[in-house]
């Protein structure tokens, strides 16, 4: 993991438009007891791609009952990663605060779900 004083390699312009970026909202979320570190199951909806399933360490920040309606930036175009017995579709995007915690990134206002960031 790089520290926010560690400068990441430049990228070309057209690597970064390979990274598909979208908004969807969040219409379920659960406990994840199985995870190695604290952790939710999502189920984030992305309007035209569908309901996408996430895992996402953000159990400090956020409650079971408060995320549900939430919009949050999601990376869909990753590939599927298994965590533990269950498969994450989508990467749910956020940033650390000074703890380590995970707070999520979301568009200042609400976009249409599956909308892509430009």
């Amino acid at each position: 993991m790089h520290t926010p004083a560690e400068a990441m390699p430049t990228i070309s312009w057209q690597h970064f438009e390979q990274t598909d970026i979208r908004v969807g909202t969040i219409v379920e979320a659960t406990e994840f007891p199985e995870a190695r570190k604290p952790a939710y199951k999502l189920l984030v909806d992305l309007g035209t791609l569908g309901l996408k399933r996430s895992s996402a360490q953000i159990t400090k920040h956020y409650t079971l009952d408060e995320l549900p309606g939430k919009q949050v930036l999601c990376v869909t175009n990753l590939g599927n990663k298994q965590i533990g017995k269950y498969m994450s579709e989508v990467l749910v995007t956020g940033f650390a605060d000074e703890n380590g915690d995970i707070v999520l990134a979301q568009p200042a206002g609400p976009v249409p779900n599956g909308s892509k960031l430009i």
